[in-house]
């Protein structure tokens, strides 16, 4: 992955919305929406060519992309688990929380914790909050919808 620092954006004619990532240390802070990119948002990187691929119609799983989790561990182990879900399949919550390590699926305390933590993402796309069916997703819910629909799902 490049290992530049900063704010990388383009616009998708798909989503009708920009596409932007932060990065740092080789890293995928975050991956956002904006109607408008960030002013000092730079066009070229290499994942966001990937994205932009994606979204064109390229399958890719992006497992290889590293993604800054800075969530708590619990947290972080569910959105672990959604990059498990293959392209162009969907799972329920209950079944990502079986997925997760260390949490039950009959907990409701444990199914909270996978919307939450599905509600949090830090990197749509890259972790596929979309392919979890009746959960929340970080995304807009028209980029969401577009995503699903891209995937067939």
């Amino acid at each position: 992955m490049d290992e530049n620092a900063g704010i990388y954006a383009r616009e998708s004619p798909y989503l009708e919305r920009f596409v932007q990532l932060g990065v740092a240390s080789g890293r995928v802070l975050r991956v956002t929406f904006p109607r408008d990119a960030d002013e000092d948002a730079e066009a070229e990187h290499a994942v966001l060519d990937r994205i932009i691929a994606y979204l064109e119609g390229v399958e890719d799983d992006f497992v290889d992309v590293q993604v800054a989790l800075t969530l708590p561990t619990d947290q972080r182990r569910v959105l672990e688990a959604v990059r498990a879900v293959p392209y162009g399949e969907q799972v329920n919550v209950e079944t990502l929380t079986r997925m997760t390590p260390d949490l039950d699926h009959t907990e409701e305390a444990d199914l909270q914790l996978v919307r939450t933590a599905l509600d949090e993402n830090p990197a749509p796309i890259l972790i596929p909050d979309h392919r979890v069916r009746d959960g929340p997703s970080a995304a807009p819910p028209d980029v969401e919808q577009k995503l699903r629909s891209l995937e067939e799902l």
